[in-house]
This record gives C-alpha cells, structure tokens and sequence, in this order.
C-alpha cells in the first residue's frame, strides 16, 4: 500500500541495547538523572538504567511484531515538526534590532511567495494537461485506425494486444520512477499533505525530485488508461511548489538563494505549504474558493484570518494563470474559457420540487453505502500489498497488470455489449464504429477512448437514451472494481476522476429507473449525474463543504447548491456509519501519529501522569561538551529540557530537577557545529558572532551527530544553553487531564510538552504520538476509546 510505504523515516540510535526502548518516545525527551559523566560507558549504563525503569518508574516500549494492515498500530518512527517558535534571546534581539520596519517587509514577502507560488502551481499544471491531451489523441486515433482495419479481417485481437501493450508500456515509465525513485510519489499525495500540515514530518513529501516523479507519474497513469485522475496529484504539486519556493534554497540541487531565510521555520513553511495545496486544488478544478475551503476542511490543521486572505489571493492567482495559459494554447486567448483542469462544461440550472428532496436523500445513502464499499475493498487490497507485494519490482509488476485489465475490460464491453447511437451526437474526438451500422458509433467505446474528465463530460451533457441500462450497469461494476484497485498503485493518480465517473453513471443508471417508473415526467438525466457523481466521491473522502463549493463552481450553476449540499450530508453520515474516509484509512494504516480536531470524549479521568513518558533526561544551563555529545550519540531524541543542578547529589535517591527552559537537538548540533564553545569562565556567547541566522542556515536537513568532529580537547570545554534555549516553554502540572493535554498541544502545534510537579520540577515529558495513543472509534453507531501499540515494523 502506497502511504504506508512510502511515508517511512528511520529511527538512528547508535547502541543494539537502547534502539528498541529509545524509538518510542518521539526522539525527543531529554537526558538526566545522572551527573556529569566523563566516560561513554557510564553515561550508556546511566542511560539504559534508566531506561528499564531503575526507581520503579516505567517507559512505555514499542511492540515489535504485529500483524500487517493493523489500524490499531503507531509506528514509532515518525518525528514530529516544530510549530511553536524558540523564543530565546537571538530572536529577541533580532526582533528589537530590525524593528517595524522588518514586519512590514516579511508581510510584503509573503504576497510576493504566494504569488509566485500560484503562477508556477498553474504552469506545472498547465503542462501536466497539455501532455495527457496530446500524448492520448495520439494514442487513441492510433488505436482507432486498428480497430476500423482490422474489424473488417475479423482480427480485433490485434488492436486489443495494441492497446494493453500501449498501456502497459506507459505504466510501466511511470511505476518505475514512483517504485525506484521517489516512492512518496505514490497515490494523490493528499494523505501526505494532510499529515505534514497537521505536524507529522513525512520523509521526502516537499522534494524537488517528488515534484518531477509525481509530475511524469501522473501523465502516465492517465494516458496508460489507468482509472485515476490528475486533480488529486495537483494538490501535492501545489504543496511541493510551495515548500521549495518559500525557503529560498534548494537542499536537491544544493543551491542557497540567500532570500527568505527569516522563513526557514516550520510553522512559516506550514502556512506557505497549505496556501500551495489550496492553488493545487484551484488548478486542478477551477475553483478559487473550493480551494480555500479543501484546505481548511481536509487538510490544514491551523489557520487564521491572515493566512486565509493571502491563501485565496494564491487560489485566484493560480486558476487565472492556468485559465490564460490553456485559453492561448487552445487559440481563444483573452476568452478566460479554460478554468481549470477538470472542467465539466457549463450546465443548466436544473429545476427540483420539494418532493425530489427524499431522491437526493436516497441518491447520498447509496453513495454513501457504496463509498463505505469502496473504501473497505481499497482497505483490504491495501493490507495485500503490505504482506505480499512489498518489493519494488512487484509494485511494477502489478500497476502493469491494472493496466493490461483496464484494456482488457474496456475491450470486452466495447466487444460484447451492443450499444450504438447515431453520429452527430457524439461529443468525443475518436468516435468508433466497430460492429454498429453505418452512420452510428459505439457508446461504450466513446467512453473508453477518451480521459477519464471528457467521460464525465459525457455522462453530465448526454441526453436521455444516449446510454442503455444494461452498458451503464457493466461500466459501473467494472470501473467500480478497477478504481479501488488503482487507488494505492505504485503510480501517481488521484481518485477524484474515477468516483465522478462512476457517481455519474450509476446516477445516470438510477435516471433510467425513475424514468420507466414515472414514464409521464420528463427526467433530466444531468440532474441525477451530477448528484450520484457527488455522492459517489462524498461516500469516499467524506468531504462536505469545499466538494460542494468546487462542484458548483466546475459547473458555474448555484442554483444546484441545495441538490448537491443534501447528497453530500447524507453520503457523509451514511458512509461514516460503517467505517472512516479513505484518507483517514491510508493515514491509519501507516500508523501515522495524527492528531483529529477534538480530544478524546469522556477522557477527563486519564491524567498527564499517565500520559507523559518517564524519567526525562535533562541537560544542565551550562553543560560539557563532551556531555552533550555523547547524550546525542547515545538517544535519539529531539527535545532536551534544561533544569539547574539538582539539591541532593546523591545517586541513589531519585531528585527531579527545576526547569530553566528547553532546547532541541538541532539547537545542539548548530552549536557543536559552529564550536560556540566556553573555553574558559570569561568567554560568554557574546563573544561569538551569533544570530539566527546560523540556525536558519541549516535548515530543515540538519547533520547528524555522528557527521561533527569534535576533538578530545573540546570535550573538556562548555557551552552555555541559556542564550540558546526556549525560556518560557509550555508546561502542564502532573494533574492536567488528556483533554487538556490535547486542546494545548492541538492547538499551539507544540512537539515538546514537559509536565512539572508542584515546584516546577521536570518529572515527565509528552510528545505526540503519547497523546495520538488515544484514539476514538465509531463502527456501525457505537464508539469507545481505544489505546494504540506502538511498533517500529511500520
């Protein structure tokens, strides 16, 4: 299953005796309960006591076998980003030393950031449709003049072997650069973006080299007939553009631009990184607003006023450069006539009565029980690959079978169902003959040779008995099964296209029923294609709000808002009674520490003491450099609380330790780095040409531990973490409950949160995956809470 491979990060923790208790917690608690230690081993013996628990006390350690495709799993090896900002005295002193002025300038510069990324979100996207257009015309007028040759020998089965050769050969360029290259590529990318932007840092989701492999992978799973989209894709692009261009370097290229450092911060690159994923979605849809609303609803887990101002300010810019670009491309320039890459045409207000009402009720409890089907059978094809088709040559070997069975069917039904209309009406480019009489073209093949978006034209724009019940009910079966099997290739391609597709069949299907049944009115089958098209994909993502606003803005009529606002409603509740949305699902299954919108109910009687990870190692204000070093080598973690020396120096009586601040590990490693060494008692941090700056430098792929070199002599100097360190973290007493615990960490986007007893003294420390434990379930109308394992297997 895509997600849960491709969103993997090692843990590194140098000692066999550790690696399996130090993985759990984050990487980032912290070092103490032992002095100053000279000597690697006593500091390793210090440690691994500690670890075990020498005063009584307990460490939660991760489970190490579990049964694949779990959705009660953590992994273990997912860090967290950082979104509270390090308030220490270099900012300080930036802040006073720039002043107003420097405000002014980074609010100017972030318009400037969005803008750019709007322009270039729509020309990736502008040559992403251009080739899928022009590399499937050929392709499908090639295939056209084989079948209209060879039908006449009687020898089709050569343009069937033609046609599953042609698709297998694209997929196959595609799934080798998702497969070998950059397997984060896989799938839509939504449920990446999604978990990086609730604070998850995915490994590799805002790569350069991710940007192209999901680029090409998308055009070759459209063009080699794949039941996938390229509007899903949009978004990750849209959230790569926005991560590379606000940071001003590239880390791929090695390239620093030396612009825009005062944003190489998580929580800045956070509010630019949902801003590209809401130009994503606009390009992808033609829809500003929908964009706005996809990414505060499904995807960003924080927001404010400003952010969404210069957020549509981004959706506008992008859907009016693609709008330009495909205009001129396709010879209308100044019409504005290309919105976006999914355009549905321009539909008719369809009149409804009241009555209809309980119809588009009942159209959103089918799309809702058939989404729920559909996510279960992706779910169960997903816990396949985890145990069976693992290695990167199977994952090849498969999206080529998808292909060759997405020719094959599509060559049976075009074959075996006879389904012909006469010419004239035919909006597709390669109307095929086959077996129909002259002056007629088959239906079915008019689906099959063309995109999937021209196919949802059709099913949206065909008049009543354009299609015969019996083609539609095989098309939906067929294209049903081959979505889900799709969606979670080694291919780039999204899954908005095939349930529109679909949606709109099935709901054209149930138009043919409701006009047998009542043969006297006059049925509007575009009605009821565009609300099963709505409830189909409803019943999959669960999504509400931004779907309705992108459906009514891809097909510029609101007068369909209340039509579409019910199916979707009622597809959200049905599909949610009988299990999760398909991105929820994937997330789930890579074990993925995500954290919902509200706190666990009924949780007020599980208390921070129970919550936190215990003991903390801590580092004093003013440590040994030899000290910090080994602590790093020793512990992976990436949070260190910093404390005074504790009253009793007396090993074998348990102290905790008042809390001065806390400090993170790549704090350390810039420092070790740069030598901001105390040689002596006279040398202060002043002393060394210190900002921000030097931090920022480094930013977001700091060295390793093991990659600094610090001789025998440093070892013995000291550095002073005062200047360094976030003074005024936030903390919780003992007492505090898991709610809130959840609403402070939810809400501020905190990594650390250091719990202190009556006299600020550190006794524990909770990071993400301690709260992301308690997960609330809901199946079929009951709920519980439920407490997750972790494991270092996924």
């Amino acid at each position: 299953m895509s997600s849960s491979q491709s969103i993997e990060e090692t843990v590194s923790v140098t000692t066999s005796d550790t690696a399996q208790l130090v993985s759990n917690e984050e990487q980032e608690a912290s070092s103490s309960n032992f002095t100053q230690l000279n000597k690697s081993s006593d500091l390793q013996d210090s440690i691994e006591d500690d670890l075990h628990g020498s005063h009584g006390v307990r460490r939660r350690q991760p489970v190490q076998k579990i049964d694949p495709g779990s959705l009660n799993i953590l992994s273990a090896k997912y860090e967290s980003l950082d979104y509270d900002t390090c308030e220490n005295h270099l900012l300080l002193d930036e802040e006073r030393k720039r002043g107003y002025p420097f405000i002014v300038w980074k609010d100017i510069a972030r318009w400037i950031i969005v803008l750019q990324i709007g322009v270039v979100t729509a020309l990736i996207a502008f040559i992403i449709d251009i080739c899928i257009e022009e590399f499937s015309k050929i392709k499908y007028e090639q295939l056209k003049k084989s079948v209209d040759k060879y039908v006449f020998l009687d020898k089709l089965y050569i343009p069937y072997l033609l046609w599953v050769l042609t698709n297998i050969c694209i997929v196959f360029i595609g799934s080798m650069l998702v497969a070998y290259v950059e397997p984060v590529a896989a799938g839509s990318g939504i449920p990446q973006v999604k978990c990086y932007l609730n604070g998850v840092k995915v490994p590799r989701v805002v790569r350069i080299k991710t940007l192209f492999v999901k680029a090409v992978g998308v055009i070759t799973a459209v063009v080699g007939g794949l039941a996938g989209g390229k509007e899903g894709p949009m978004i990750h692009s849209g959230a790569v553009v926005a991560a590379g261009i606000s940071q001003g370097k590239s880390t791929t290229f090695n390239k620093d631009l030396k612009i825009f450092q005062y944003f190489r911060e998580d929580h800045e690159k956070r509010d630019f990184v949902s801003s590209g994923a809401a130009a994503g979605v606009s390009a992808a849809f033609g829809a500003p607003i929908g964009g706005v609303l996809f990414s505060l609803e499904e995807g960003t887990s924080f927001w404010n006023q400003a952010l969404t101002w210069r957020t549509f300010f981004g959706t506008v810019v992008s859907t009016f450069t693609l709008n330009f670009a495909l205009s001129t491309y396709h010879g209308h320039p100044g019409e504005l006539s290309y919105p976006g890459l999914l355009n549905l045409g321009k539909m008719e207000p369809f009149p409804f009565q009241f009555y209809e009402l309980p119809v588009f009720m009942f159209f959103g409890v089918v799309g809702g029980a058939l989404g729920a089907l559909w996510n279960h059978i992706n779910y169960r094809l997903s816990v396949f690959r985890i145990r069976y088709v693992s290695a990167a040559w199977l994952r090849v070997v498969e999206a080529c079978l998808v292909a060759a069975v997405s020719a094959t069917c599509g060559f049976l039904m075009m074959f075996l169902l006879n389904d012909c209309r006469p010419l004239g009406e035919d909006p597709t480019k390669v109307p095929l003959q086959l077996f129909c009489a002259d002056g007629e073209y088959n239906t079915l093949a008019a689906i099959w040779f063309q995109t999937p978006e021209a196919s949802v034209r059709s099913f949206l724009h065909d008049s009543m008995g354009s299609y015969k019940p019996l083609s539609l009910m095989f098309f939906v079966v067929c294209y049903f099964l081959l979505s889900t099997w799709t969606f979670g290739l080694a291919v780039s391609s999204g899954l908005f296209i095939p349930n529109l597709l679909t949606g709109a069949a099935w709901g054209r299907l149930l138009a043919i029923f409701i006009q047998y049944m009542l043969p006297q009115n006059s049925i509007n089958p575009a009605k009821y294609a565009l609300v099963g098209a709505a409830a189909q994909l409803g019943g999959v993502v669960r999504m509400t709000i931004s779907l309705t606003v992108i459906i009514i803005e891809t097909t510029g009529q609101i007068s369909n808002a209340l039509p579409v606002i019910v199916t979707l409603v009622v597809a959200k509740w049905t599909g949610d009674f009988f299990n999760e949305g398909i991105y929820d699902m994937h997330i789930q299954l890579a074990g993925v520490p995500l954290l919902p919108w509200e706190p666990p109910p009924l949780a007020h009687n599980v208390y921070a003491s129970e919550v936190m990870s215990h003991p903390v190692f801590t580092l004093r204000a003013v440590e040994n450099v030899g000290h910090i070093v080994e602590v790093l080598r020793l512990v992976s973690y990436n949070g260190f609380p910093v404390v005074d020396p504790p009253h009793v120096d007396d090993t074998e009586v348990p102290t905790y330790k008042r809390l001065r601040g806390l400090i993170l590990r790549s704090q350390l490693i810039v420092l070790l780095q740069n030598k901001i060494f105390n040689e002596n008692a006279n040398t202060t941090w002043s002393n060394f040409n210190v900002d921000m700056n030097m931090f920022r430098k480094e930013y977001p792929r700091y060295p390793s531990i093991d990659e600094l070199k610090i001789s025998e002599w440093e070892k013995t100097y000291t550095i002073d973490l005062r200047p360094f360190m976030n003074p005024s973290p936030y903390t919780l007493p003992h007492r505090a409950s898991l709610p809130r615990l959840f609403r402070l960490f939810r809400a501020l986007g905190l990594r650390h949160l250091p719990i202190v007893n009556d006299h600020n003294e550190v006794v524990g420390m909770v990071t993400r995956k301690d709260i992301a434990r308690y997960r609330v379930w809901r199946h079929l109308g009951h709920m519980g809470m439920e407490e997750l394992l972790l494991s270092n297997e996924i």
